[in-house]
């Protein structure tokens, strides 16, 4: 069994924590206007679950595509890790939509909630400075995915 790279650790904690903190807001915003029900909370575990899975095979795919050395492979990785993880998270969304036992939006919004803590986590390295980041073992830093997922050449 391969052994998970720590920065994917330490940024799926941290992504994970965010994500719980976000959940536990719905979830309070849900109580204030009296629409909680079990379906919100089960929507919020469905959803919060994958979006955590999907961030983790975010951060290995990356390792994997930084460590392979090979450019046009790095890009191919990433674009069809992107595009398996879109379909999963539409999956997910579609199953919150279908089965009555979960609450649609509170299946929908958390799919958002990664995005939200990455967010954060972007506030926090400009303020704290690149130095500061983590770094990936043989990362040169020439390498960045664009907002469509694509592995670009940033030098």
């Amino acid at each position: 069994m391969k052994k998970v790279h720590e920065t994917v650790l330490k940024e799926t904690k941290f992504v994970g924590a965010w994500v719980l903190i976000f959940s536990a807001l719905m979830q309070a915003v849900f109580l204030i206007i009296g629409k909680w029900d079990y379906t919100v909370l089960l929507g919020n575990i469905l959803s919060a679950a994958a979006g955590i899975v999907s961030f983790f095979f975010l951060g290995m795919t990356i390792i994997k595509a930084v460590s392979s050395g090979d450019p046009a492979y790095a890009k191919k990785l990433m674009k069809a890790s992107q595009a398996i993880r879109m379909l999963f998270m539409f999956g997910i969304a579609l199953l919150g939509a279908l089965l009555p036992c979960f609450s649609i939006w509170a299946t929908v919004v958390p799919i958002l909630f990664p995005r939200l803590a990455l967010l954060i986590r972007s506030f926090m390295v400009k303020r704290m400075g690149p130095y500061d980041s983590p770094v990936i073992e043989g990362d040169s830093g020439d390498a960045a995915e664009d907002e469509d997922g694509e592995v670009e050449d940033v030098e």
